[in-house]
């Protein structure tokens, strides 16, 4: 089965705030097996709404809307989900008296419009909600004659998430088939995304029962399968075999099998040969540092660094000699030596990896001038050689500072791997 979730309110079409609840949503789905195909966000118009509804109702078998339920004139879920089923809406009398009950207990006078939260879709299961004036509801009804469960929920997180975990959830688990989802995530850095589908598409595509989606962005390409099966195992063992072969096919390209991130990979890699690291940063003042040190014990590899951006501190950090900054400048493979090698010396590091560039915009000065905007020196040294990469990088200064420290920890993991 498929869900579709719908989005009410006109401030999640605006930058100001975010629809998270179909994230949470989407997590519960899928942990009932329930694949979530489509997601709209519609603002606070009725014909908007209904012809959103209408359009779920001719392509998902779940429909799950969130927000509109409140009192006022714009909270229109109700009407919008009865119009698009050709149903009405009765007004429940024991919704109605707890209503009043609660703003009695709040020694507060119900407003007149509060009443509409009292109206069901004809048919409609309630879904008592302990944590806010506006129950939930769910029908479970047939259109055409194929079986559709349509579901209303407030859409305050902290009245959404209580109600679809402890009523709605195990409410579709006793009335769905029982299906179950498995996934699986391969991860690689710095190859282009056509490289990847053209080497695996001869393969994922043989398997019809995994869905397999390419994710490409900040120097990685992600690939993403799906299997949903009656058991946990039956699926699982689906998405493995694909994962699998794909694997096989890609070899040492893939720098995680169980999504770990690059960083947790390279970290994992130097623990496990009982190596330290530490790092001489220019350009990306610090964002290297800054993704190691994200990992939690990181500092059972990563020991620490500078951020040597002028030249009198990879003077003072690195011991980078002031005639080689002038000679060569501070963007040169010979500095990228030399700051490598310094970092290591000064911190007793197992490694030392070192990132000088111009990030842009702008002209550097002396040397560097002569040099373009995202060229990019990597070093890394290991006691016994030094080993340099030269980066020529398109994009903004942001573009370039993150793709220099992907660069940076994709050159070190690719050492570490061909030196086991």
């Amino acid at each position: 089965m498929i869900a579709e979730i719908i989005a009410a309110g006109s401030e999640m079409l605006t930058p100001h705030r975010q629809d998270t609840n179909s994230l949470f949503l989407t997590e519960q789905l899928n942990d009932l097996g329930v694949e979530v195909a489509f997601k709209t966000i519609v603002g606070d118009n009725l014909t908007h709404l209904t012809n959103a509804a209408r359009t779920a109702l001719a392509r998902a078998d779940i429909i799950v809307f969130s927000g509109g339920l409140g009192p006022t004139e714009d909270d229109l879920t109700r009407e919008a989900a009865a119009a698009a089923l050709g149903i009405s809406l009765r007004r429940d009398p024991e919704i109605l008296a707890g209503l009043y009950k609660r703003f009695a207990a709040r020694q507060i006078t119900m407003p007149p419009n509060n009443v509409k939260q009292a109206d069901l879709l004809e048919g409609a299961v309630i879904l008592a909600n302990a944590n806010g004036s506006a129950p939930g509801q769910m029908l479970d009804t047939v259109v055409g004659k194929y079986r559709k469960i349509v579901i209303l929920l407030p859409g305050p997180p902290r009245e959404l998430k209580p109600l679809f975990q402890d009523v709605v959830k195990p409410l579709l688990a006793s009335i769905l088939p029982p299906r179950r989802l498995a996934r699986r995530m391969l991860r690689m850095a710095l190859i282009p995304e056509s490289h990847v589908d053209a080497r695996t598409s001869p393969i994922y595509n043989q398997y019809s029962d995994v869905q397999t989606t390419i994710l490409a962005g900040h120097g990685e390409i992600q690939l993403h399968f799906t299997a949903a099966k009656s058991t946990l195992e039956e699926a699982q063992s689906r998405v493995d075999e694909v994962a699998n072969r794909i694997e096989a096919e890609m070899e040492e390209a893939i720098f995680s099998s169980q999504g770990e991130s690059l960083e947790e990979v390279v970290l994992m890699m130097m623990e496990m040969r009982h190596l330290t690291l530490s790092v001489a940063e220019s350009c990306t003042g610090g964002l290297l540092a800054q993704r190691l040190t994200a990992i939690p014990n990181s500092s059972r590899a990563f020991v620490g660094g500078a951020v040597v951006y002028t030249p009198e501190l990879k003077m003072l950090f690195a011991d980078v000699p002031r005639e080689m900054i002038e000679l060569h400048g501070a963007v040169s493979p010979e500095v990228a030596r030399a700051l490598a090698e310094g970092i290591r010396t000064r911190t007793g590091a197992s490694l030392g990896i070192s990132i000088t560039g111009l990030a842009g915009p702008g002209t550097a000065p002396g040397k560097d001038a002569e040099r373009p905007i995202g060229r990019v020196y990597l070093g890394l040294a290991d006691g016994r050689e030094t080993l340099i990469k030269e980066l020529n990088l398109n994009g903004d200064r942001d573009y370039i500072r993150w793709w220099a420290s992907q660069n940076a920890l994709e050159f070190l993991r690719q050492t570490l791997h061909q030196s086991r």
